[in-house]
């Protein structure tokens, strides 16, 4: 057990090394090359198209640095990883993820080894936390944006309603509701705005922010503007309806939510209760709740047992989940 410590600060400072030299690895001649051909192909083309598409990629490539391009090459689906510290309305870059990602999987680890735990038992706990709380982070930011641009986007299409209703024409409507609304609305507007200026189509310009939100809120307004835009109607009464819709839908949400709280409440409790307890007498007597770790009959009794416990959670959250 003494080689044990010795060992994790060596894989340690292997993983660091490992990430430095990435961090700041030169970039790869053939990409290097590939990506001159396709920018001189899009400064030679006559589509306005391909020229916006050009001009957006200077702006993306401008941004990185080495760090996010190292952390692109290792991480697991680094578009959808993008795209998803994107929704969180941060400034956060996929390096920085990366290093978090890193940091948090090696303290763990070694602090565990260190502790007195087996070293691939450490590991494998570094593994989970390293890439679980950066992930479960993620995911709260985004949840916690998309919930307040829920809340305040009936009052934005009702300020595109008075705005259409006194003449203005859409495009400038949209433009006031970014400078007018606080939070992640007038960002994602402003964000619109922005994109039609530099030659984007309105539509083309929502269906990205669409894209980017993921909420079926928004994408109802999207479907309801490229419709009126096709055949034609009053674009200010069939947003009225939806801004009212989308108000029925928040209640109906809200209802169910306090509803299943109960539920909810009795799974987290059930659910966390068996690792409370084997924390606690892990403090008490660590060598007993070691042989876990040792003896095949009860880590094949702790597996199974985890199997079921997921198996129920999974039932529970099904039977509460209601689509709107």
């Amino acid at each position: 057990m003494s080689l044990m410590p010795i060992i994790a600060l060596g894989a340690g400072a292997m993983v660091i090394l490992m990430l430095m030299a990435f961090a700041f690895a030169g970039p790869s001649p053939e990409r290097a090359r590939i990506r001159r051909m396709s920018s001189v192909r899009a400064r030679h083309s006559e589509s306005a198209n391909a020229a916006v598409e050009a001009q957006m990629r200077r702006i993306t490539a401008s941004r990185g640095n080495k760090m996010d391009r190292a952390a692109m090459r290792f991480l697991p689906r680094p578009a959808l990883l993008k795209k998803r510290i994107a929704m969180t309305g941060k400034s956060w870059t996929v390096g920085q993820y990366g290093m978090a990602s890193v940091g948090i999987l090696v303290i763990v680890m070694l602090a565990l080894a260190l502790k007195g735990l087996p070293i691939m038992l450490s590991l494998l706990v570094g593994v989970v936390l390293g890439f679980g709380i950066p992930h479960m982070t993620v995911g709260y930011f985004i949840k916690r944006r998309i919930a307040k641009f829920t809340s305040k986007f009936p009052d934005a299409i009702e300020l595109l309603v008075r705005g259409l209703r006194s003449g203005l024409p859409i495009s400038e409507t949209v433009q006031v509701v970014g400078q007018e609304v606080d939070g992640p609305v007038g960002v994602e507007f402003r964000s619109i705005t922005d994109k039609m200026k530099i030659g984007r189509t309105m539509d083309a310009a929502l269906q990205e922010t669409a894209d980017k939100l993921g909420t079926p809120e928004f994408q109802f307004f999207v479907i309801t503007i490229a419709i009126q835009r096709e055949t034609g109607g009053n674009l200010s009464e069939t947003l009225a309806n939806l801004a009212n819709v989308l108000r029925m839908r928040g209640q109906m949400k809200l209802k169910i939510k306090a509803m299943s709280s109960e539920s909810k409440a009795s799974a987290y409790i059930i659910g966390s209760l068996p690792f409370i307890v084997f924390v606690m007498i892990w403090m008490i007597n660590g060598t007993y709740m070691q042989t876990f770790f040792v003896d095949q009959r009860l880590m094949v009794a702790g597996c199974g047992g985890m199997v079921w416990m997921a198996i129920g959670g999974f039932i529970m959250a099904k039977m509460i989940n209601f689509e709107i």
